[in-house]
């Protein structure tokens, strides 16, 4: 898969990721709305590990700094 993603867009997804962790383990969210931001937590942490976002692809976004 084509990478898409710069850093930047990288550190924000892990950050926020982060954010819908804490929340969920100190109670602030639960039922369906734990189980959305949960799902869509592990979706940013995955699209950051490798880099790509196929959201992006048909919009021919990139987000990573031209070479």
């Amino acid at each position: 898969m084509k990478k898409n993603m710069g850093t930047l867009d990288r550190i924000i997804r892990v950050i926020l990721a982060a954010v819908v962790g804490v929340l969920y383990l100190t109670g602030a969210i639960s039922g369906t709305a734990a189980l959305i931001l949960g799902a869509l937590a592990v979706v940013f942490l995955a699209t950051s590990a490798v880099s790509s976002c196929p959201l992006y692809l048909p919009f021919n976004i990139s987000t990573r700094p031209k070479a």
